[in-house]
């Protein structure tokens, strides 16, 4: 991990830009931590410079309960190197919805597993890295992004305690047998008017874990209508959890 770039934020947020190989990211630590920091990984559907006022906010919320937080840049997304399958699957998909047309599962597929394939290893190169960091300590946990990296990272990263999963994407339906081996504590987000997710599939995915612990908050609105509360309960969620 080579940090690029660093910068104390106003309430005391250290901010850090780095790279790890071709992976661009941030990593962000409370200016008030006395030891190492429990560590949550933020999701998010790509797009890093685009995405960073709502993933600093989502950072701050976090230091405020002494949180460090990294996330990084998604394959194919920002500046990394485009996929011409991906971007093929993403035309008709985007096809597909303008049309008012059922999305099939070929195009759910061609878009979402190599994604999902290729960024889960680069997830868990980047805790590596993190957790080697002084300043960063276990637990861990993830947080939003595309719902099916984190159930493939849940299923296959044993160092993530409990994750907070938003059910807002496309989700491949052989990842439903990946859903039924998740038995970390989850806390599910659904926006119950997501104009572009299918809510019986997303109800159908909260069912499929196997988790003791997993609760499912259902609120109205539409895709960016998540409530602000929801971010004093996953706070709440992962205090439980990774403290």
């Amino acid at each position: 991990m080579r940090f690029t770039s660093e910068q104390r934020l106003d309430d005391g947020l250290l901010e850090r830009a780095f790279t790890l190989g071709e992976i661009p990211g941030i990593l962000w630590t409370p200016g008030s931590a006395t030891a190492p920091a429990p560590l949550i990984l933020l999701g998010h559907p790509g797009g890093l410079h685009r995405m960073y006022p709502r993933l600093l906010a989502r950072a701050r919320h976090a230091a405020a309960e002494g949180f460090a937080a990294a996330t990084i840049e998604l394959p194919g997304g920002g500046d990394r190197p485009r996929s011409a399958a991906a971007e093929k699957a993403r035309a008709d998909l985007h096809r597909a919805l303008a049309a008012g047309e059922p999305v099939d599962d070929d195009i759910v597929d061609r878009l979402v597993l190599p994604l999902v394939a290729k960024a889960v290893p680069e997830w868990r190169a980047v805790l590596d890295a993190a957790l080697s960091l002084p300043e960063i300590g276990g637990p861990v946990g993830y947080a939003g992004g595309v719902i099916a990296i984190g159930i493939r990272l849940a299923v296959v990263e044993p160092r993530i305690s409990a994750a907070l999963l938003f059910a807002g994407s496309f989700v491949p339906r052989t990842l439903f047998d990946e859903a039924r081996q998740v038995t970390i504590p989850l806390h599910v987000l659904l926006q119950w008017d997501d104009e572009g997710n299918d809510r019986q599939l997303a109800l159908d995915l909260f069912d499929a874990f196997r988790s003791k612990e997993k609760t499912l908050h259902a609120n109205m609105g539409g895709h960016t209508g998540v409530p602000q509360f929801e971010g004093d309960a996953g706070n709440r969620f992962f205090a439980r959890h990774l403290k």
